[in-house]
């Protein structure tokens, strides 16, 4: 029997839930590197944004700023909707937003509150902290310098996904199942997994044993446009 989708209080889940990644504008360091010139983030031709559906209930009223994702916004690559919506867990929708000149921060999505983070959930299923989303290294700038995130971030993102989980075991099985996927992609590639750990921590886990190496956040490698150079 599945269970029910808990009711959620979306204007309190963005109150708790609205530091900046980091204390300053990160945008303005990838959208240089951008073809089209805005932050990767926010172009709908890198990533699609997902929302709850009771999200989307409380936004729709509340903005103009969003509307949900046909597959036409990106001008270079027409997408056939069906595809994405397919992957999609049932619980959530695609969305596309005005794009980032237009941006009304209080309306933001909790998947653009998140990036490039995600909750890591162990195969022995406990929530442990951050993990980014590796298909972004090549693009974020975040990613190649987890330095800067702020610790009031990473607080309000671990308290907020324990409530969450409290409430929702759905929402956690979809963050353990995506988890799984990340051991199983750095295991090919032979990588460590970046973790920014619950505990205030830094971590390297091997995605074989998740034995946990602590480590200084300089000392991660770079990617894309933001290598550093010897």
């Amino acid at each position: 029997m599945i269970a029910p989708t808990p009711k959620l209080n979306m204007r309190e889940l963005y109150r708790r839930f609205d530091a900046p990644v980091t204390r300053f504008d990160c945008g303005k360091r990838c959208a240089p590197h951008n073809p089209r010139g805005i932050p990767f983030c926010c172009d709908i031709c890198y990533a699609v944004p997902a929302a709850y559906r009771q999200e989307w209930d409380y936004l729709q009223p509340a903005t103009d700023l969003w509307h949900e994702w046909r597959g036409d916004e990106c001008p270079t690559n027409l997408t056939d909707p069906n595809d994405l919506r397919a992957e999609t867990p049932e619980h959530m929708l695609l969305l596309a937003c005005q794009g980032p000149a237009h941006c009304q921060r209080k309306f933001r999505a909790t998947s653009c509150r998140q990036f490039p983070f995600f909750p890591y959930v162990t195969a022995a299923g406990r929530f442990i902290g951050l993990a980014y989303d590796w298909e972004s290294e090549p693009t974020c700038w975040v990613i190649s310098n987890l330095g800067s995130v702020t610790a009031t971030f990473r607080r309000e993102f671990v308290r907020i996904y324990d409530a969450l989980f409290t409430l929702w075991q759905a929402e956690f099985e979809s963050y353990a199942i995506r988890s799984a996927e990340m051991r199983e992609h750095f295991a090919a590639h032979k990588r460590r997994i970046p973790i920014l750990h619950r505990n205030s921590g830094n971590y390297l886990l091997s995605p074989t044993s998740e034995r946990l190496q602590k480590i200084l956040l300089k000392q991660l490698p770079t990617f894309g446009a933001y290598r550093k150079r010897a």
